[in-house]
Order: C-alpha cells, then structure tokens, then sequence
C-alpha cells in the first residue's frame, strides 16, 4: 500500500513540477548553434521558404538566419558565402553601444537615462546643458542636423572631435532626427564613466558573454570607436545580440542587461518617424526601431544602411537576421591614404568619386584605403520594396 502510495506522489509531482521545468529551460547557443527541424518547433517550412525567397528577391542579400527559441531553425546564403561570411553592420551597431548604457546604469556608472549628459561631459555645459542621455538615444536631442545626418562624419580622421563640436539647432524633446552625431556622443559618455573606449566595453561586457568570438570592431583614425557605425561579423553571430534581447538581456543564468533597461527598449517612443524608403508606420526607442506593431505582432529591428537587419519578434521568441554583399578587408583602423584630404560633404557625392576613382583604376578600394565599405552589389533595393510584405512575413511565422 505505501508503494502504491509512493507511486500516486511520484505521478502527481511528475504532472505539477516537469511542465514547468520543461517551460523554464531556454536554449542558448554555446560555439555553435544548435539546429533544429521547422516542423519540431511548430513552425511551417512553406512560410520560413517565403521568407527566404523574399529576402533573396534583392540581389544584394548576401545571408539571412532564422532563430526561434534558442534553435538555428534555417539560413541561406548567396553563391559564394557562408555562415562564416562577414557582414558589416553600419547602423545596426548603434542598437548594440546604446546596450552599454543601460550596463553603465545597472553598475552605477550613470545614474539614470534621464542624467543630462552634461553631468558627464563637461564640455557639454553650454547650450546644450539640458539634453539627457535618453534624447540621446531616442534621437530628440535637438543637435545641429544637416541634410546628410553628419554621415560626413564617417570619413573624418577625429570623428569624436568632430562630434564635440556640433552644437544645438533646436530644444530637446521637439522632433525626432536621425542624427549620427547622437550614436557618437555615446561613447563619449561611456569613456568618461569607465575610462574606457566602447569597443573594449563592448567585448568585455557583451560579446564575451554571449559567445561572439570573431568579428572586427571599427575605430577611425585618430583611434576612437566609431558608435555608430561598423561592427563586422557573421549573421549567426549578429542574431547571438537579437537573441539577448529577446530574452530580456538575459544568457543562459546572467542578466547581462537588466530586464528594465530592455522592456524600456522594446517600447515604442517616437511612433512617427521618417518614411525614406518605405511608407510602412515605424517608431523608434532606446536605438532600436519599431517596425511592425499592429494585431498581426510586434518587430523590433536593429537596422543599418544599404539594408542591414536584425528583426527580433521578442513575444515569439525568434530573430530574423539579414545582411547585404561585403567584402571585408584587414584591419580594423580607418586609414583614407591620400583621400582624407578631399574635403566633401556630400556623402552620396563621396562614395559616387571613389567608385569612379575605383573604375578608372587610379584606386583599388580593397586595398589602397582601410574602412568598412559596401560596393554596389551590396545595396538594397528590392528588400526595401519588399520590406511590408517581409514583416508580414516574419509576423506569420507564429500564425496558426
């Protein structure tokens, strides 16, 4: 009778504790991801193929990777690239410096995100006094915003010396703008609370946490870390970030950002921004952006230019991650060789001359400069024509 009894417990404790300890356990990639089978997750191949062939419609889609629950779920990549291909990720990169901040807040480096960043920057004590590290980081700081959003900035041999020195256009808080300078101005501020460059905060504090081992860190040439631009590595290793956001800045059993810092993030703040190259709604917060939020699901994506994506659909669970045609080159220091004495403003202007420059084979952009640099073959255009329907897309994989 005792053993009967001793049974009926044992079954009891089965039903009530192994469900939720099978709920609790989240996957995590270690070296490599482990893969997994559409139809053993509850997913449909034929709307992960959709997916795929969408993204692939642009030619300039170099690899795209899907994640769901901590499983490598499918990948593809163009004639010629791998897994192990780099991308680069130009803007994406601002998504993962604005992580430190919230760090620096959990460590007691920075106080609040509403701390005027003139509390850490002295030099910031003037008009611009009132802007707080959060219009920093939601892109309503007010900051002298030219019609190329300071991408100018990019072949400036001092790049945070020249953002030190743009002033206030317009008071904080007025209008959402997508100014550059704002990204740089974040590791200026994480420098002076650690006494550190933000790219060794960014191995020491993230990528050595989360596994990424391979990648290159861009600074321009008179050493700084360029935050708002420039990180280079596979698209497994960019979903490994998607994936520490989706579980609330939580790896495997360390919060390696707060839970706080990330819900903040994935809520939307400015919800009208510029439409560029799509009329899709989107909003923006924290350096992440806002691209679906309707009954259909919400997408949160680190975005960077010619069409760099990491979409992260939290309430699901997966990261879609996708990048252009790149084709990287040793080093990891800017150096123009004789071009930085071209003085152009005109960004558009700047990478038309060094294509034709290239062409007439007066230079070789692989080898005579050293920057992060997508040719033609890396520029989106379908992809941004497509960009409704690929939201839809990623939104109706968690669709019965």
């Amino acid at each position: 009778m005792k053993n009967i009894q001793k049974i009926i417990l044992l079954l009891l404790f089965t039903c009530l504790v192994s469900p939720i300890s099978i709920a609790q356990k989240l996957i995590y990639p270690e070296d490599e991801w482990e893969t997994i089978q559409p139809n053993e997750i509850d997913l449909d191949a034929d709307k992960i193929q959709r997916l795929f062939d969408l993204s692939f419609v642009d030619p300039a889609t170099q690899g795209v990777t899907l994640i769901k629950d901590g499983y490598l779920v499918g990948e593809r990549y163009a004639e010629n690239y791998d897994e192990k291909s780099y991308g680069t990720s130009w803007s994406m990169a601002k998504s993962f410096y604005a992580a430190l901040i919230g760090i620096s807040i959990d460590l007691g480096e920075i106080d609040s995100l509403d701390d005027k960043v003139s509390k850490y920057l002295s030099y910031y004590n003037d008009e611009r006094k009132n802007i707080t590290i959060r219009q920093i980081l939601n892109m309503t700081s007010g900051l002298e915003f030219p019609e190329n959003e300071h991408e100018s900035m990019f072949f400036r041999y001092d790049q945070a010396k020249y953002a030190r020195e743009i002033g206030l256009e317009k008071q904080p808080e007025q209008v959402f703008e997508y100014n550059n300078v704002n990204s740089m101005i974040i590791g200026e501020i994480l420098k002076s609370v650690t006494g550190k460059n933000a790219d060794i905060l960014l191995e020491e504090r993230i990528f050595d946490k989360i596994g990424i081992e391979e990648y290159t860190l861009w600074r321009d040439e008179a050493g700084n870390a360029m935050t708002y631009c420039c990180i280079d590595m596979s698209p497994r290793d960019y979903s490994r970030f998607g994936l520490l956001f989706s579980r609330g800045g939580k790896w495997n059993n360390e919060q390696v950002i707060s839970n706080d810092f990330v819900n903040e993030t994935f809520t939307s703040y400015w919800d009208e921004t510029p439409g560029w190259w799509t009329n899709e709604k989107r909003g923006y917060s924290l350096h992440w952006w806002i691209s679906k939020n309707d009954d259909e699901g919400t997408i949160f994506n680190a975005s960077g230019k010619f069409g760099q994506y990491i979409f992260v659909d939290y309430q699901n669970d997966i990261i879609f991650t996708r990048i252009t045609k790149y084709h990287p080159m040793p080093g990891s220091i800017q150096n123009w060789g004789f071009l930085k004495y071209i003085d152009v403003d005109n960004v558009d202007l700047w990478i038309t001359i060094l294509r034709g420059l290239h062409g007439i084979g007066l230079i070789d952009l692989t080898s005579d400069i050293t920057t992060p640099n997508t040719f033609e073959d890396g520029e989106s255009k379908e992809f941004y024509e497509n960009y409704g329907a690929i939201m839809d897309a990623i939104a109706d994989l968690s669709n019965e």
